[in-house]
C-alpha cells in the first residue's frame, strides 16, 4: 500500500515544480523587493520596513481597498445571488417546461461575458458609456459621463462588472443542481411547495458547497482585480476606482518605484491568502 502510495506522488511532481518556478520563487522575490528602495535598474537598497511604514500611512492606498469592497459586492455577492435565482428558475422552471435545450441555450447567454476578452468587453463598454456619443445616454436621453464622473465611475465599474461576472454563478449552480434528487423537488411540488419555497429549503441547502466555491473565487477575484479598471477608468477620475492592485502597477512601471509596488501586492496577496483561510474554514464547520 506504501509503494501504491508513493508511486501517486511522482505524477505530482511536474505540478509542483511548476507551482515552485510560477508561483513560490516570484512571491519570494516579491516580498524581498518590497523592503528595498529599487528603480528596476541597478542595485536594490535594502530599507528594511520603510515601504510598508509608508503603506500604513498611505490615504491612496486604504481608499483601494475601500473600491476594492464595493467590487466584491459587485463581483460576488451581487452575481451570486442572482446567479442562484437564475439558476433555480432554469433549472426547476424553465427546463422543466420549455425543456432542456432552451435552458441550455439562456445558460449558454448569461456566460457569453466570461468568454469575451476582458480588453475588447472593456473598450465595447467604453464606447457604450461615452458622453458624447455613447449608446446608454442616446436611448435613455441622458448627458452623464459614466465614467468621467469621481461620483459616478466606481458604481458604472460595479455594473459593468455584474454583467461580466454573473454567467459564472449561473454554470456553477447549474451543474450543482444536476446531481440533486429530482425527487426532492416533485415531492415538495405534490405537497403544493411554491417555486420561492422549493428555491429557499431544497436549492441553497443542496448546492451550498458550489455557493461556498463561487463566493471565494468571486471574491479573490474581485481583490485582484485589474483588466478592467486598467481599460475602463486607469483608476481615474481622481482615483475614484482605484484598486490595490492597479495601484501597485502604477507603483512598479509609471513611478519606478518597484520596492513600494512590491510591498502593496504582497500585502494584497497575504490578504486573499487570509481570506482564502477564512472561507475554508467557515465552509469546513458548515459541512
Amino acid at each position: 500500500m506504501r509503494v501504491r502510495t508513493k508511486g501517486y506522488w511522482l505524477y505530482l511532481v511536474p505540478s509542483l515544480l511548476l507551482f515552485v518556478a510560477v508561483i513560490v520563487v516570484p512571491f519570494l522575490m516579491n516580498v524581498g523587493a518590497s523592503f528595498t528602495r529599487w528603480s528596476g535598474v541597478g542595485t536594490p537598497r535594502w530599507i528594511g520596513l520603510d515601504n510598508y511604514t509608508r503603506l500604513l500611512a498611505d490615504e491612496r492606498f486604504w481608499k483601494s481597498f475601500q473600491h476594492n469592497v464595493g467590487l466584491i459586492v459587485a463581483m460576488a455577492i451581487v452575481p451570486t445571488a442572482i446567479g442562484l435565482v437564475l439558476a433555480a428558475a432554469l433549472f426547476d422552471y424553465i427546463g422543466r417546461r420549455f425543456g432542456a435545450r432552451t435552458a441550455s441555450a439562456l445558460r449558454a447567454m448569461y456566460y457569453l461575458p466570461q468568454v469575451l476578452p476582458v480588453a475588447i468587453a472593456g473598450v465595447v463598454w467604453g464606447w457604450m458609456l461615452h458622453p458624447s456619443y455613447g449608446a446608454v445616454n442616446q436611448i435613455f436621453g441622458l448627458d452623464l459621463d459614466w465614467l468621467g464622473d469621481p461620483d459616478l465611475a466606481l458604481a458604472t465599474v460595479m455594473a459593468v462588472m455584474v454583467w461580466f461576472q454573473l454567467g459564472y454563478p449561473v454554470v456553477i449552480f447549474m451543474a450543482g443542481l444536476q446531481r440533486v434528487d429530482p425527487a426532492y423537488y416533485e415531492a415538495a411540488e405534490i405537497d403544493g411547495a411554491s417555486w420561492w419555497r422549493r428555491f429557499w429549503h431544497i436549492t441553497i441547502p443542496q448546492i451550498r458547497p458550489e455557493i461556498f466555491v463561487v463566493l471565494l473565487t468571486c471574491t479573490i477575484a474581485a481583490l485582484k482585480v485589474f483588466g478592467p479598471i486598467f481599460v475602463l477608468t486607469r483608476g481615474g477620475p481622481g482615483n475614484a476606482t482605484m484598486v490595490p492592485s492597479y495601484f501597485s502597477y502604477l507603483n512598479f512601471f509609471q513611478k519606478s518605484n518597484v520596492g513600494y509596488g512590491s510591498a502593496i501586492a504582497t500585502v494584497l496577496a497575504l490578504i486573499i491568502i487570509v481570506v482564502t483561510f477564512l472561507f475554508l474554514r467557515v465552509q469546513e464547520r458548515a459541512e
